[in-house]
Order: structure tokens, then C-alpha cells, then sequence
């Protein structure tokens, strides 16, 4: 049996590890990785955002260090979250005793005495309902709404798998916490590893070493059709035949791709929404917050959202005595922004991070600027029902999907792991 793996990114490579059938990956870019990439500029490295391995399932933290064959760091996770000039310890719930005393209250007394009924519905119900009115509107709502670009109000819980990736502490730590007693939220994350040279990408490369000559570049997926049995896989030039076929590409593209769809299931896909995202690089000929990874940032007047310290990673990935600030940026669909000029977003990066205290813009030795379209999947109130429809109608085709857009959701690399794991092991039953 011949597997089409639709797709080189992280999904497809790992599903093609852990295959035991014959498998081509067949990927329309020239290098594979998806948004497992890594860059390099002027000896600044920087990923397509902040990727750490690290999971709640120690077997496949396990395993993923194993693929760097020792080259790996543990690292203790030194998130901040900037709130009125101050760092304050992420999670934010985790650090209320660092608050201007009258926010440190009023966040305690709202989560002590919450009145907020069980949610129905929406994701501001679900955050008013399990931290109260003070850590919601002083910075849940506030940042969770610039990174989504949506009110909270228009994101759905059912289906909604990353409500659980939101910390939830004991009452215990939230009043320690206010005390300025040490408490650690988000535990499973509070140590990660990250590769010692090569970025996140040399993850990938571990798994793309043992594919060899089953990978195919350059191979843009232009239509699938079933015929005989077989499915026939076309870039308009050349065809492929295949038994099974597993999709990493986009949901949304990939039932555009398909022949004979109904109609509900194509409009179903297009009401699927997600976020694209935009990231800035900047290098300082200076050492900047050089005791963080990653800093959180909810004010509205800030462009992004995170900025990562990629010096915190190593030292080789930054040259002597400098370091690098990398910004994210998420962008609805269509937002104008996303095809800017890099000119003019990199001048609004920089004048951000000079307003929020990162860097002075003198001592800017170097810039980039990487974009991607699915940065992403949004969760709003008619995902669940849509990705139904798609869903069933694929299932019932016989055709599978994986990873983060493949699935359509909210995955790390630990979950796409993960999942490529347990499908290769389905598909090896077969």
C-alpha cells in the first residue's frame, strides 16, 4: 500500500517516521518545514515565532529530545507579561502580588467572590467564570483579543481545545500569589527544551533525514480525485496514484482541491476562520532582557502581542554581545497589513518596542520580516458545527488529516507529533 502525504511540515514528516508502507510526501515549496523553519541573518537566528518542546505527555517530550540525539538544552520557561511599565510573572494569575497594590486587590477580591455562572457559550463567559472580573478585563480579555483579533464574545467554546491550555491554578496559589508568595502556574511547561544550534528547525531535520528520496518538492497540490479505487493526486502537469492519502495542507484549501464536494461541505470550509501572522526580527548590537524568553504584551497601542529573546535560547544564536527582540503579529484574513510594505512595518515594530522599552532604535544593527498565512485556527461559535460537516464528509471518503491546519486545530508540535503517532500506527494496521 502507497500513502500520499499531502504536505511537507512537521505533520507529514513525523506521520512519514512512523509509517511502515511505502509513503511519498509530496510538498509544493522548494525546502520543506512549514512553520518549522528556522532563519538566519547577520548571525541572528530566529524561528517562525516562539516554538518550545515541551508537552503534557512526557513520552513525546521524551521523544523529541531523543531526535536531537543530544543536541538540546533544558531551560527553565522565564515568561513575563508587561502590565503598566512592570514584568509581571507569567501566569499572569501567578504573579498578582507584583500588581500596583489597588490591581492586586481588585483581581483577588473578583476571584474570591465570583458570581459568574458556569458558561454557556462564548470564551468571555468561560474567562469571567474561572478567574473572575479583575484578572479577565485587566489582561485575559485584553491580550487573548489582540491575538485573536475578535471579541471574545465571538469565540466558541465547543470544540474549543485551547481553553485547556489555559492555566487553571488552586485558589491557594492565586491568594499566595497576591501575598508575593512564589507559586508556578502552566507546570508542564515550566522547564523546555530547545535545540543548542539550528533553531527549531533542526527538529525537523532529524525528521527529514530518514524520508530521503520519499519527499517530492515542488509539487503543488492542484486537485484529488478518486478513480479505480486509487486516489489520483495532480499538480496539472504530473499525476500520482496512491491507496491511502493523508492531508496536512490547509482545510480550507484542501476542500477546494477535492472533486465532486457537496456544496455544504465547500461552504462549510469557508466559514472556517483563522489568523495570519507576521514576524519581525530585530537585532541589537546591545544585551537586552537578557533574563527572559518571552514577554507578553496586552496594551492595544503595541502592534504585537509576544516578543521573544532569542539570546535566552543560546549564545549562538546571537552574535557576541548582542541580542535580538522577535516579534509577533497576528492579522485577520485579509488585513491589509499582512502585504505592508516591510519598510513600514518594520518602523512600527521598532517604534513599539521603543515605546515599550525593549531597545533604543541606535543600536538596530539588522531586520527581517517572515509572513505566513496560517499562523492560526480561530475557534468562533460556528466551528464546531462546520468542521463537522467537514469531517464526516472526509471520513466517510476515506480520507485522513493531520496537523495543525490539516485538522484545523489549535496543535503544537508535541500534539502533531502526537497525533502523526497515533494515525501511522492505524494506518500500519491496515
Amino acid at each position: 500500500m502507497k500513502i500520499g502525504i499531502l504536505g511537507g511540515g512537521l505533520a507529514g514528516f513525523a506521520l512519514a517516521n512512523f509509517l511502515k508502507s511505502d509513503f511519498e510526501i509530496l510538498e509544493k515549496e522548494e525546502v520543506p518545514g512549514g512553520l518549522c523553519r528556522s532563519f538566519s541573518k547577520s548571525g541572528f537566528w530566529y524561528d517562525f515565532g516562539g516554538h518550545i518542546i515541551f508537552s503534557r505527555d512526557d513520552e513525546i517530550t521524551d521523544l523529541m529530545v531523543r531526535m536531537l540525539r543530544g543536541n538540546s538544552s533544558k531551560l527553565y520557561r522565564n515568561n513575563k507579561i508587561f502590565y503598566k511599565g512592570r514584568f509581571i510573572k507569567y501566569p499572569f494569575e501567578n504573579g498578582l502580588g507584583q500588581l500596583p497594590p489597588r490591581d492586586r486587590d481588585y483581581c483577588l477580591e473578583h476571584y474570591l467572590n465570583n458570581p459568574h455562572p458556569k458558561p454557556k457559550s462564548n470564551f468571555k463567559e468561560w474567562v469571567y467564570y474561572t478567574f473572575g472580573k479583575g484578572i479577565a478585563e485587566l489582561y485575559l480579555i485584553p491580550y487573548n483579543e489582540k491575538i485573536w483579533k475578535r471579541k471574545t464574545k465571538e469565540l466558541g467554546l465547543e470544540g474549543f481545545a485551547w481553553v485547556k491550555r489555559i492555566p487553571r491554578p488552586p485558589k491557594e496559589d492565586v491568594i499566595k500569589s497576591s501575598r508575593g508568595m512564589e507559586t508556578e502556574g502552566y507546570k508542564h511547561q515550566l522547564y523546555f527544551h530547545y535545540p543548542k544550534t539550528g533553531g527549531i528547525q533542526s527538529l525537523f531535520k532529524c525528521l527529514l533525514e530518514p524520508v530521503g528520496d520519499g519527499l517530492t518538492t515542488t509539487f503543488e497540490v492542484k486537485s484529488v480525485r478518486r478513480e479505480s479505487g486509487k486516489w489520483i493526486v495532480s499538480n496539472g502537469r504530473k499525476e500520482k496514484c496512491f491507496e491511502r492519502i493523508v492531508s496536512t495542507i490547509p482545510i480550507t484549501d484542501f476542500i477546494g482541491m477535492l472533486e465532486n464536494v457537496p456544496v455544504k461541505v465547500k461552504r462549510a470550509a469557508t466559514r472556517l476562520q483563522y489568523n495570519s501572522i507576521i514576524v519581525v526580527m530585530v537585532g541589537i548590537s546591545k544585551i537586552v532582557q537578557g533574563d527572559k524568553f518571552a514577554v507578553y504584551y496586552p496594551q492595544r497601542n503595541l502592534i504585537f502581542h509576544r516578543v521573544c529573546f532569542f539570546r535566552y535560547l543560546g549564545e549562538n544564536y546571537v552574535p557576541k554581545g548582542c541580542s535580538s527582540a522577535v516579534a509577533e503579529i497576528t492579522v485577520r484574513s485579509g488585513d491589509p497589513l499582512f502585504k505592508a510594505p516591510e519598510k513600514k512595518i518594520i518602523e512600527r515594530v521598532t517604534r513599539d518596542m521603543e515605546k515599550a522599552g525593549i531597545l533604543k532604535r541606535e543600536y538596530i544593527v539588522t531586520t527581517d520580516v517572515r509572513r505566513e498565512k496560517y499562523g492560526y485556527v480561530v475557534y468562533d461559535l460556528e466551528y464546531a458545527k462546520n468542521m463537522k460537516t467537514i469531517k464526516d464528509y472526509l471520513d466517510s471518503a476515506g480520507i485522513h488529516i493531520l496537523g495543525r491546519f490539516g485538522e484545523f486545530k489549535y496543535l503544537n508540535m508535541d500534539m502533531t507529533i502526537k497525533n502523526a503517532k497515533e494515525l501511522a500506527e492505524k494506518l500500519n494496521g491496515e
